[in-house]
């Protein structure tokens, strides 16, 4: 959980030296975020985090020992998990998807920007996903046919509104609350508060999740 007032706690995973000192290095030099840790496998991530918490994980996909998919699903069972940010080539739509069903909330590619990683990681401390809806639901469609629809996601759906339902269903789509909002002929207030519920009985924690659980639910089909 995010300490009131205080900088946001970093820590890094990544099998390569060389990069988590980049990493680390960008990140000290912020005034709102702390690197509190740093891991070269997700297995030792994993023993630094029930230690010592964070807000944020920058997470390398492939590494020796434990890989990030694999500490990211162990790390969202935690009773206040962190959001992770993965790293990535994004050369395998695979390995993004199931970056995403394991709990991610975004991806950086190893050569991205210090601005643009800072960015990032504010962006998913303040709650919001790094990757778009859109390109999530473009990267969903891709590999999604592989999978079929999971009974026990289909059955949460139960949980929902008809409304929510609709509301879920678009947000899949990719679609923005304001256009949302004019899909349904409500106002945006109206679909926040659909969204808020839906995240709440789902235990979703950002927009990309959510695109997922309508992929797996079944409530949204890959396009042909």
């Amino acid at each position: 959980m995010m300490q009131a007032g205080g900088p946001t706690r970093v820590v890094v995973v990544d099998d390569q030296p060389l990069i988590r000192a980049g990493f680390s290095m960008v990140l000290a030099a912020q005034n709102d975020i702390e690197v509190v840790g740093e891991a070269e496998n997700g297995a030792a991530a994993l023993d630094l985090l029930r230690k010592a918490g964070a807000d944020v994980v920058i997470m390398d996909i492939r590494m020796p020992v434990m890989d990030g998919i694999q500490a990211t699903e162990q790390l969202m069972l935690l009773d206040d998990p962190p959001r992770v940010l993965m790293l990535t080539t994004f050369d395998n739509d695979e390995d993004a998807f199931a970056a995403l069903r394991a709990g991610a909330s975004g991806f950086l590619l190893k050569n991205t920007p210090a601005a643009d990683v800072v960015g990032a990681i504010r962006t998913v401390a303040a709650g919001d996903s790094v990757v778009a809806p859109r390109i999530t639901r473009l990267l969903l469609d891709r590999v999604a046919h592989q999978l079929g629809p999971s009974t026990a996601q289909s059955e949460r759906l139960n949980v929902l509104t008809t409304r929510e339902r609709d509301v879920l269903a678009l947000v899949a789509r990719g679609l923005s609350n304001t256009e949302i909002a004019a899909e349904l002929h409500v106002a945006q207030a109206t679909v926040k508060s659909h969204l808020g519920n839906i995240m709440a009985k789902l235990h979703l924690r950002d927009r990309s999740q959510a695109v997922v659980f309508a992929y797996e639910s079944g409530l949204v089909r890959p396009s042909s």
